[in-house]
C-alpha cells in the first residue's frame, strides 16, 4: 500500500514537471513566432494606412482603423511593377527549368555511371562551393558582358542554371535507392535516361520538389545580378523594382506605398513556403540522410 502511494506521488510529480516543460516550450515558441512575424505585421499594416494617417503618427500604433488601398495603386504606378513581375516571372520559370535538367543529369552521371575521374571531378565540384560569390560574379559578368548579352533574357538566365550544392543534395538522394534496382533495370534492358525517368525522379521527387522551391524562392528574391547586368527597365525585375521605387524618392517620401510593394512582391513567396513547407522539410531530411 505504501508503495502505490509512493508510486502515485512520483507519477504526479513527473506529470506535473512534463506540463511544466511543455507550457515553458509552448511559451517560448510563441514568443519567438511574435519576433518573427511581427515585421511582416508591420509590412502589411504600413502598406494599409494613408500617407497623411502614417505622418500624422508621432507615436506608432498598431493598428488603423481606415485602411486604404490607394498605396498599392501608387505602388503599380510609380514604376512599371506589373512589367517587372513578368520579367521575373519569365526569368524565374526558364531558370528553374533548365536548373532542375541540369542538376538531373549531373547527380545522376555522379550517383549511378562509372567513368574515368568521376570521383575527381565531383571532388573538384565540390571545391567551387568555397570560392566567393564575389569573385564569380565579376567572372560572370565580365563573361556575359563580352558575349554582349548584358540586357538580355540570356544574360540574366545563364549564371543560375546550375547549383553544386543542389547536384550535390541531389546525388545523396539517389545513392539511396538500392542499386540492385539499377542492376535489374539493365538487366531487362533498360536505358540508363529510361530508368532516371522512370525509377529514380519519382523515388527522389520530395527532394526534387524541395529544390525547385528554393530555386523559385532564390530567382524571386535575386537582386545583385539582376542590378549588375541589366539598365534596361524592360528587362527589370522586381527586386529592381523596389530599388527604384527607393532611388526615385517616391519610396523616402511615401512609406506606406513602399510597403504595398514589397508586400505585393513578398506575398507569393510566403504561399508557396506555407504551401509546400512540408515537402521542403521532407526533401531536405531525405537529401541529408544516408543509408
Amino acid at each position: 500500500m505504501v508503495q502505490n502511494e509512493e508510486y502515485s506521488k512520483i507519477k504526479r510529480a513527473a506529470k506535473r514537471r512534463g506540463k511544466v516543460r511543455t507550457t515553458v516550450t509552448y511559451a517560448l515558441l510563441t514568443l519567438w513566432a511574435v519576433v518573427v512575424l511581427f515585421p511582416f505585421y508591420w509590412m502589411i499594416l504600413t502598406s494599409v494606412k494613408s500617407y497623411s494617417a502614417y505622418n500624422s503618427e508621432y507615436v506608432p500604433k498598431l493598428y488603423t482603423l481606415s485602411p486604404t488601398a490607394q498605396n498599392y495603386r501608387e505602388a503599380f504606378t510609380a514604376v512599371p511593377l506589373a512589367r517587372y513581375f513578368a520579367n521575373t516571372l519569365i526569368f524565374t520559370g526558364i531558370t528553374t527549368a533548365l536548373m532542375v535538367v541540369v542538376i538531373v543529369l549531373s547527380a545522376y552521371a555522379f550517383a549511378r555511371l562509372d567513368f574515368k575521374g568521376k570521383n575527381l571531378l565531383f571532388t573538384l565540384f565540390l571545391a567551387l562551393m568555397m570560392i566567393p560569390n564575389e569573385l564569380v560574379i565579376i567572372t560572370n559578368f565580365v563573361t556575359i558582358t563580352n558575349w554582349n548579352m548584358r540586357n538580355t533574357f540570356l544574360g540574366l538566365i545563364l549564371p543560375s542554371v546550375t547549383s553544386v550544392f543542389y547536384i550535390y543534395l541531389l546525388k545523396e538522394n539517389f545513392e539511396q535507392i538500392p542499386e540492385e534496382l539499377y542492376k535489374a533495370a539493365k538487366v531487362d534492358g533498360t536505358s540508363d535516361f529510361r530508368y532516371l525517368i522512370r525509377v529514380m525522379i519519382p523515388i527522389a521527387k520530395p527532394t526534387i520538389i524541395t529544390i525547385i522551391i528554393l530555386k523559385v524562392i532564390e530567382c524571386w528574391n535575386s537582386y545583385v545580378w539582376p542590378r549588375l547586368i541589366t539598365d534596361d527597365q524592360n528587362y527589370f525585375l522586381v527586386s529592381n523594382g523596389i530599388q527604384e521605387i527607393r532611388e526615385n524618392g517616391f519610396g523616402r517620401e511615401n512609406i506606406p506605398a513602399m510597403m504595398a510593394a514589397v508586400v505585393v512582391i513578398s506575398v507569393p513567396l510566403i504561399i508557396l513556403f506555407v504551401i509546400f513547407r512540408k515537402k521542403i522539410m521532407e526533401g531536405v531530411s531525405r537529401g541529408g540522410t544516408k543509408g
